[in-house]
């Protein structure tokens, strides 16, 4: 029964005995709980799950119902019920989600707002307690009418590509319909993000292309790096010509056509943008959403964890609830046909990687996110995981570079070619491979190396003569 209940909780603690001298210790709990997805308290329960047992379990529920009713405010919903588990007298306390966050512990002239991170109740920031405030009260950061006047401000960008997705004109009364403004011209937050002008200062993405598969020195270890900010659309366009301007387009020869090889899928690469500015938080000072491009990934990541709580990482994300922390915003990117209403953004993530050229399991995205951001990683489909990438060869050609496939299928193709001896030359035409030291490094001394391939003249290595053969196994 208790392991059921315990698989069944959102979020758990386990509390050996009810600490009244020290109510804190599990009242924060009760805070977080309540200011996140919920969560469930087992009193007489061990850390390692193992029922110790309560001495007087009326008692300690009294006490319970008492702590929760002085302490914590507003008054959470909770249900409490004693159970029994190996003749040992338990009591289980689950807390509800909320929905008046924040929730407070309140004692010793203190007040403070409680959240999960990780297995933990930690006080919570001050930009998250705001965003709970808004939560609290049926409001988003987006929805906030400020004290910014329309008429002072252009919509160039937002016109003219609402018109191109669209086939419709933005019509002065949609500025109020959609919530940027309120009937008297004053702006929303919304509103602000979509100017021309840059208004709202975390409004804000920085891109880097780090230099192999970490992050490094940006002056050392950085092939390129921009910093935008500004309207919502240009950030949305400028992150995808980044992305499409540090990754290739690579191909693979048919007998009468080609395929072709993106690095990532475009719709991909949009979907993930958008889901990062809609669903970002923008009541981080400071903050910004960024876009790291490594040899065999890209991750985007953005300010603000999961609204209402909990992490990505618990939930599958074929049947994930859709909750938007800026509804107005992500009203206006569904009108423009950017995203879908229904919350299939990381579901498309995933369903238009898996049509790439070469994608297998190893390439699948990846979701994470901690109370404070989100990241999404999409995987570069050609980066070879068997240790060689085409990005290693710096010194290749762009011809080299932009035509290169997998090592592996490559090596295959010359044993097979040199089923009859054939020159270096003729082996470097035949893949298509114009850099000799790209060719000799990552295709002719491996294959020398493992004895798939002998020279015919081994005593005379650099003879102009020298031709290669596949050693047949016998």
């Amino acid at each position: 029964m208790i392991e059921q209940l315990i698989a069944e909780a959102t979020e758990c603690d386990f509390k050996v005995a009810l600490e009244i001298k020290k109510p804190k210790s599990w009242l924060k709990s009760v805070s977080s709980f309540s200011n996140g997805i919920g969560g469930t308290l087992f009193f007489g329960i061990s850390d390692d799950r193992k029922p110790i047992g309560l001495s007087d379990v009326q008692k300690d529920a009294e006490a319970i119902s008492r702590l929760i009713k002085e302490r914590i405010t507003p008054l959470p919903q909770f249900i409490l019920k004693p159970l029994q588990e190996d003749g040992k007298n338990l009591l289980v306390l689950e807390v509800s989600p909320g929905r008046s966050t924040p929730y407070y512990y309140k004692a010793d002239g203190v007040m403070e707002a409680y959240i999960r991170v990780g297995n933990e109740s930690v006080i919570a920031p001050d930009y998250i307690v705001n965003e709970l405030i808004l939560k609290g009260t049926n409001q988003s950061f987006d929805t906030l009418t400020t004290d910014a006047v329309k008429k002072d401000y252009s919509f160039t960008l937002l016109e003219a590509t609402y018109l191109e997705r669209t086939g419709l004109r933005f019509e002065p009364s949609d500025y109020v319909s959609f919530g940027l403004t309120d009937k008297n011209g004053l702006m929303t937050n919304a509103g602000k993000l979509m100017t021309d002008q840059h208004t709202v200062y975390n409004s804000r993405m920085f891109c880097t292309r780090w230099n192999g598969l970490g992050k490094g020195s940006i002056f050392d270890d950085a092939l390129d790096d921009k910093e935008y900010e500004g309207n919502l659309i240009y950030l949305l366009n400028s992150g995808s010509e980044f992305i499409r301007n540090n990754s290739k387009v690579r191909f693979v020869k048919k007998a009468q056509y080609r395929v072709d090889k993106p690095d990532y899928a475009e719709r991909a690469v949009t979907e993930a943008l958008v889901n990062a500015l809609i669903h970002r938080d923008y009541i981080v000072l400071g903050s910004e959403i960024h876009i790291d491009m490594f040899d065999d990934r890209v991750e985007i990541t953005s300010p603000g964890g999961m609204f209402g709580g909990g992490s990505i990482q618990e939930y599958d994300i074929y049947s994930i609830r859709s909750m938007r922390r800026n509804p107005v915003i992500a009203d206006l990117f569904h009108r423009m046909k950017y995203m879908e209403r229904r919350g299939s953004g990381l579901r498309k993530i995933v369903s238009e990687t898996e049509k790439l050229p070469g994608y297998t399991e190893a390439y699948k995205p990846e979701f994470s996110s901690t109370a404070t951001d989100f990241r999404v990683i999409l995987k570069n489909v050609n980066y070879i995981m068997c240790g060689a990438s085409v990005h290693d060869a710096a010194h290749d050609t762009a011809h080299d570079a932009a035509h290169d496939t997998s090592v592996i299928s490559k090596q295959n193709l010359l044993l097979e070619f040199c089923a009859d001896p054939k020159s270096r030359d003729e082996m470097q035409a035949y893949i298509d491979v114009s850099s000799r030291s790209h060719f000799s490094k990552y295709y002719l001394k491996p294959l020398l190396s493992s004895g798939k391939l002998e020279m015919m003249f081994p005593d005379k290595p650099k003879s102009k003569n020298q031709k290669y053969t596949t050693v047949h196994s016998k």
